[in-house]
């Protein structure tokens, strides 16, 4: 058998990449980079043209100058970028939801395909508030993507207009705008990333342990834990808050850096078009479309100041959503053995012990969903850890201590453990887990819609829903961990009675452990942990 082994798999990436061949960002790209040309064009013609205009005035030219192709010209430049910069929002959020579409569905396929016991560390708040966090950097890196190809083409215009005025401030401003962005990255690298890296790790375990003393709101107030709590979230958030500063005012400074480059290159390239003898309107012309070139790489560089942010949900989403080599199914012997105690198929086995002893640990490396099991577990021969968990899943059906119930009607509830089943089935199960009377009280008994982790049910009440769900499933082998806890004596001794004839009618082996003497009778074996 093989070992479970993780395989990295960068699914942000295929994301990423999918979203950008599709149509809609295809378009947000071509009309970024429209806009990037009609904004350089705009200031470029601009400058040319109010240059002009000045000088024929002060000549007294006016009447030979044409003023009516320029302004036709700036105007149209000003519709276009105003248009672009609409759809380019357009489209670009399109293809975002698009993507995120598709990726909130494969993310939660690969984590309810992966084996459990490789996912362990990622049912818990912090795993639901890392998937929150990245899939918004997902969106945030989809919506500004289109800035390349925006810088790409108004740089190159901008160089090109600049060229009009010699090839020397075209040199110039093409050096400047290749260097702009070696030299924004180090000041990014220098007071973003590590701020923005640890404002990322902050947030998401600010989100994980609110999530989790959320869970446990109720027994935090009863025993007057509020205080205690409320001190550790805001410690918490005062650490999140302090990372969130320096990476803003390192965000400031590399805004600074952006809003001088164009004045700068405006006013060097200007320089270099006087000393070369071109004319004003020219070095207007040229100095005007730097500006405008330096505006487009600037926004293309902010986009690329999230990087820090997109690797950091890149690592964590890898994780998510990381390929897990996996024991294959392979057929295995039905005899049982634990801690040295072999069980036949239909045995029946109680595990008893002090709190803390492993026996749930037990029961759940049983039916596949850990691996920690402090006692050595072997079915057929082999080791439980070793064994795929789709061959565990077809042997084993487990009713845990602490059920979990999904925000949907009775039916659905039960109908988790074999899609497809016949009311009938599910009123079998529900009278043999001593619950079909209460959910007939229910208003639209079977379809009645119990609300997330099915609230308004007791948990005793819970606990039989699982019962019954554990039934139906038909598993060789049934594990209850703790069954009649929270039931008053009468109803403990029915369903007792009711468990035995079960099994005694369908063959069916168990494995169970409580506290409570009752539900020992159902077993013929003990093991004391």
């Amino acid at each position: 058998m093989t070992a479970l082994t993780p395989r990295p798999a960068d699914a942000m990436q295929q994301v990423l990449d999918a979203a950008a061949h599709t149509p809609a960002l295809r378009r947000a790209g071509l009309v970024a980079a429209a806009a990037a040309l009609a904004g350089v064009a705009l200031l470029g013609v601009a400058g040319w043209f109010l240059t002009g205009a000045a000088l024929a005035g002060l000549l007294g030219s006016v009447a030979a100058f044409n003023y009516l192709l320029p302004s036709a010209t700036i105007r149209l430049a000003a519709v276009v970028r105003t248009g672009g910069r609409y759809f380019e929002r357009l489209w670009s959020h399109e293809a975002a939801l698009g993507a995120l579409a598709t990726v909130r569905v494969q993310l939660f396929g690969q984590l309810a395909s992966r084996d459990p016991r490789a996912t362990r560390d990622l049912m818990l708040g912090d795993g639901v508030a890392r998937l929150t966090q990245d899939v918004d950097a997902l969106e945030d890196a989809i919506i500004r993507s289109p800035a390349r190809p925006a810088a790409i083409a108004g740089g190159v215009l901008a160089v090109l207009l600049a060229l009009l005025a010699g090839p020397a401030p075209a040199l110039l401003l093409a050096t400047g705008l290749l260097a702009l962005p070696r030299l924004a990255g180090r000041v990014a690298t220098r007071m973003v990333d590590g701020p923005a890296a640890e404002a990322q790790a902050r947030a998401s375990a600010l989100k994980a342990l609110v999530t989790d003393q959320l869970a446990a709101g109720a027994e935090i107030a009863v025993y007057g834990l509020a205080d205690p709590v409320s001190s550790a979230v805001i410690a918490e958030a005062a650490a999140m808050d302090a990372a969130r500063a320096r990476m803003v005012r390192g965000e400031a400074w590399l805004a600074g850096v952006l809003v001088a480059a164009g004045p700068v290159l405006a006013a060097l390239v200007a320089a270099a078009a006087a000393l070369g003898g071109a004319s004003a309107p020219l070095a207007a012309l040229a100095a005007l479309a730097a500006a405008g070139g330096a505006e487009v790489q600037g926004a293309f560089i902010r986009a690329r100041g999230k990087d820090a942010a997109l690797a950091a949900a890149r690592d964590r989403l890898t994780g998510l959503g990381a390929d897990t080599v996996l024991p294959a199914p392979a057929p295995v012997g039905e005899a049982l053995t634990i801690a040295g105690h072999q069980l036949l198929p239909g045995g029946r086995l109680a595990l008893t012990g002090a709190s803390g002893s492993g026996k749930t640990r037990i029961l759940e490396s049983l039916a596949g969903w850990r691996a920690d099991a402090p006692q050595s577990l072997q079915l057929g021969g082999v080791p439980v850890a070793e064994i795929a968990f789709a061959t565990l899943g077809a042997r084993f059906a487990c009713a845990p201590q602490s059920p979990v119930l999904i925000a949907g009607s009775v039916a659905d509830n039960l109908r988790l453990a074999a899609p497809g089943l016949d009311d009938a089935a599910l009123w079998d199960a529900l009278e043999t887990a001593c619950l079909a009377d209460d959910v007939r009280a229910l208003t639209g008994g079977l379809d009645h819609w119990l609300g997330e982790g099915a609230g308004q049910f007791s948990g005793g009440q819970r606990k039989r829903l699982s019962l019954a769900r554990a039934l139906l499933a038909r598993r060789p082998w049934l594990l209850l961990d703790e069954p009649t806890e929270g039931l008053d004596a009468t109803s403990e001794a029915e369903l007792v009675r009711r468990l035995g004839m079960w099994l005694d009618a369908t063959g069916t082996g168990l494995i169970l452990t409580s506290h409570r003497p009752a539900p020992l009778a159902l077993t013929g074996q003990r093991i004391h942990l």
